[in-house]
């Protein structure tokens, strides 16, 4: 019975020994599967029924183009905020964001009881001046003639000119509101006065509704001057340097890419910010009206030209996400190998990092019939 259990256990260990020979003999060959992938091995029937053509890398002038997005913006000095100088009660105002106004026309009306009191002090204070214009020749004359002192001269010259300083100041307070003083008199005192637009252009923002009491520092509008849009892209640090002054842009949205907008490099910003960007001020050549304040866009600076190394289109293949080209090793083995690529123009391939594929003969037709060999042989 020992003898018998003994066999048992000998047996055992030579089968796990057995399966753990097997076991590393079968990692060896995927091992060896994994490695011989990437090595296309054809006879001289199959590369001629592929047709495969082989090159070398070549120079070309190629041309990069860099993706950005920005928004559609307005200058400060087109972007304006209308407010009222002396507080009032808004009275009327027809207008409503979107609206086009004109330079010069009434977009408001404004009530106070202050309006009439500043009014009646200019009309007061205007018709002294002629009594003190007499009243201070007539002292001029008699200080002449020593009938009257000096002091009193005086007098009656330091009125007149605080008189004269009054009526100026009370104008300029009119002119600020919209009243023109030369055009004032005891008939045409009013209880309100009109807003008008500084500017031609589109209503953006409408702050305030009738009866509302207006105070100096309170937004009542603010209107775009559109005649000088300009698109602000977001540039980043690293691509600063391939932009310059007057270079081209195309623009487009996101609702209609195909439809482009010619846009000129107009400033670059000098600061960056805390993500590493800039803006790059972009003036529109023809302004469309559909295109409004505060659009998003995308747009593709033509970066200059310069010599790149290229394959043809059809030698690079893409697997699992990666890129390919495929190597001569002689007329009918091919090495496939990762390669990383830039631009494609006109039906060649930028080629980046190629200081080890210099002096190489490269699959340029035929490509991807390889890479099918070699899937299939890894399946097999």
């Amino acid at each position: 019975m020992k003898n018998l259990v003994n066999m048992l256990l000998i047996v055992a260990s030579i089968l796990i020994l057995t399966s753990c020979r097997n076991k590393k003999a079968a990692e060896e060959t995927t091992d060896s599967i994994v490695v011989e992938s990437s090595i296309a091995n054809l006879s001289e029937k199959q590369v001629q029924s592929i047709g495969i053509t082989t090159g070398s890398l070549e120079q070309k002038t190629f041309s990069t183009i860099l993706k950005v997005s920005g928004r559609i913006d307005v200058p400060p000095q087109n972007l304006i905020s209308v407010s009222v100088p002396m507080g009032g009660y808004l009275k009327s105002s027809h207008l409503i964001p979107g609206m086009h106004v004109r330079k010069g026309e009434s977009i408001a009306i404004i009530e106070d009881p202050q309006y009439i009191q500043l009014q009646q002090d200019f009309l007061i204070t205007q018709s002294k001046i002629s009594f003190l214009e007499n009243e201070y020749q007539r002292q001029k004359e008699l200080n002449l003639s020593k009938a009257s002192s000096d002091k009193v001269f005086q007098q009656a010259e330091m009125e007149l000119k605080t008189q004269k300083i009054l009526v100026k100041a009370f104008a300029e307070k009119l002119k600020l509101i919209g009243i023109n003083p030369e055009k004032l008199n005891e008939n045409s005192i009013s209880k309100s006065i009109n807003i008008y637009s500084p500017i031609n252009g589109y209503v953006s923002k409408v702050n305030v509704n009738i009866g509302k009491y207006i105070a100096p520092t309170d937004v009542m509008f603010e209107l775009v001057n559109t005649s000088d849009i300009h698109l602000a892209l977001k540039v980043f640090e690293k691509d600063l340097d391939k932009l310059s002054i007057g270079q081209k842009v195309m623009a487009y949205t996101n609702t209609y890419p195909d439809k482009k907008y010619p846009c000129e490099i107009l400033l670059i910003g000098k600061s960056l910010n805390e993500e590493r960007n800039t803006e790059v001020h972009c003036h529109f050549e023809a302004y469309d009206k559909a295109l409004i304040p505060g659009t998003y866009m995308n747009a593709e600076i033509a970066i200059t030209n310069a010599k790149s190394y290229v394959l043809p289109e059809d030698a690079v293949v893409r697997f699992e996400n990666k890129h390919y080209i495929f190597v001569m090793k002689s007329a009918t083995q091919f090495e496939m190998i990762e390669v990383q690529i830039g631009n494609t123009e006109k039906g060649f391939t930028e080629i980046l990092k190629t200081e080890n594929l210099n002096n190489q003969t490269f699959v340029i037709k035929g490509a991807y019939a390889l890479l099918m060999s070699l899937k299939n042989k890894s399946e097999e």
